[in-house]
């Protein structure tokens, strides 16, 4: 298994500006994101060319990670970002209920809806995939 890449374009949180500011760096999906901002000082000249403070560089770079899990992509990765899971690393390593739960709270504060809460199964598969990649790829 390896990371899959998506168009950047479908990151969320991304505006149209950023977007447009990072094609014009040959940055057009995820894959390349995370190649260009492989270290702490790549993602420093990325943030300082595009001339915004590293922490959204780093987010960028955190949702691009956790994307590339297959069963995760763009769809989820906002998710368990704001859920506090913040790598593949991270998410390899802890325990399902936790996140599933973690999860559960965050759609409860901010939609008051548990029924768009992902399944511990899908939570389970995506720990499972986490750990796989893990031991495949190397991540900062």
């Amino acid at each position: 298994m390896k990371l899959r890449s998506w168009p950047i374009s479908q990151l969320p949180g991304l505006s149209d500006r950023y977007q447009a500011e990072l094609k014009q760096q040959g940055i057009t999906t995820t894959g390349s994101l995370l190649k260009n901002a492989n270290t702490p000082e790549r993602k420093l000249a990325l943030a300082h060319h595009l001339g915004i403070h590293i922490q959204y560089v780093n987010k960028w770079v955190a949702l691009a990670e956790l994307a590339g899990i297959p069963s995760v992509g763009c769809e989820y990765s906002g998710l368990l970002l704001h859920a506090g899971v913040g790598s593949v690393k991270l998410l390899a390593q802890m325990p399902v209920y936790k996140i599933h739960q973690q999860i559960l709270r965050l759609q409860v504060a901010m939609m008051q809806r548990k029924d768009l809460c992902p399944t511990p199964d899908q939570v389970a598969k995506w720990v499972q995939e986490a750990k796989l990649l893990c031991s495949k790829t190397k991540f900062l």
